[in-house]
């Protein structure tokens, strides 16, 4: 009994998240027979909940039109999850540690007491990944506005800011006069929320930096496109000019490497800046916390390196060299 009662929550745990599910992969889900599911979903009509079976290629199980699960239908590990986002989730908007903390207080009460109890045992400290530079928190009303749009497919007016926040004059060099796009994806990455767009004006897919965009709604609509990339992470990763600007470091430099743009942009770090030289070309401005340190981030590309800035980084370039060169020599100092 306790086990059927067990399964019988994680099936309304599941037909909470999912509206329909093949008998197969429910079967997978609870790691249990078909047999002993399409029994569980009769005990479960037995309690007055509508599961339908919809017949044919594509059918499953569907939980009946105009009836809702009960609220806070979780299971342990479901509760588990909860928790640990909750705690580890990055403060990229304003308020939303102090919003986070409440949610879970407010979920811990509403939940049964073994699982208020789970959830409770998990408390835990997180620690800044220093390789993740997140920008300034967004204010949840334009994150709001952004998503609201890309859900509800419409367009918007945009203008871009400096990386301050403040915006350019006509004639400065980061003036960009404003554009009609039409916003297809939100993208996290790194702390930061880019946005994934295609302009009208000149008909290009770009990623922006969200809290870089000031937006205007619009109440025209649009037909979904078909991004260039299947893989939106691939796409906004590889995207070099995205609105990044160098994070604070104590030692931060540039260098002139032989690699596309959208190969170094795939693969530097958090934080970094590539801008577009050529075909074949890029520079990429990053820091760390000495010149050694940048100098051995630039190695990594595996390629030439010229036209380095500042002298330091250039100085750091050949101890560098010259230590790896006499790596394993025991005739030299270490």
């Amino acid at each position: 009994m306790a086990n059927t009662s067990r399964r019988a929550l994680r099936l309304l745990s599941s037909f909470g998240s999912r509206r329909l599910w093949p008998l197969r992969e429910l079967a997978a889900t609870l790691g249990v027979s078909e047999r002993t599911v399409r029994r569980d979903i009769e005990t479960l009509r037995g309690l007055g909940y509508p599961i339908t079976t919809v017949h044919g290629p594509d059918g499953g199980y569907q939980l009946g039109a105009g009836r809702t699960l009960p609220p806070l239908v979780f299971d342990h590990d479901q509760a588990l999850a909860v928790a640990v986002a909750l705690q580890t989730a990055p403060s990229t908007v304003f308020g939303l540690r102090d919003d986070a903390a409440r949610a879970l207080v407010t979920l811990e009460q509403a939940m049964p007491a073994a699982l208020r109890e789970a959830m409770k045992s998990l408390r835990l400290t997180r620690l800044r990944n220093y390789w993740e530079f997140p920008a300034p928190p967004i204010d949840p009303a334009a994150l709001t506005a952004v998503g609201t749009a890309v859900r509800h497919r419409h367009v918007v007016v945009t203008e871009t800011l400096r990386a301050d926040g403040s915006r350019p004059a006509p004639g400065d060099d980061d003036f960009r006069p404003a554009r009609r796009i039409e916003p297809h994806h939100l993208v996290v990455w790194a702390g930061r929320w880019y946005l994934v767009a295609h302009d009208l004006g000149d008909h290009q897919w770009r990623v922006h930096r969200v809290e870089r965009l000031r937006i205007r709604p619009t109440t025209c609509t649009f037909r979904p496109r078909q991004p260039p990339y299947d893989d939106l992470a691939h796409f906004v990763m590889s995207s070099h000019d995205r609105g990044d600007v160098p994070a604070a470091w104590e030692c931060t430099g540039s260098a002139r490497l032989n690699l596309s743009a959208g190969t170094v942009a795939r693969w530097a770090p958090s934080g970094s800046v590539v801008e577009h030289l050529d075909a074949e070309h890029c520079r990429l401005t990053l820091g760390a916390w000495s010149w050694a340190g940048v100098a051995g981030i630039l190695a990594t590309f595996d390629t030439e390196l010229t036209d380095l800035h500042p002298p330091e980084l250039t100085a750091a370039c050949h101890r560098l060299a010259h230590r790896l060169g006499t790596a394993g020599d025991p005739g030299e100092e270490p």
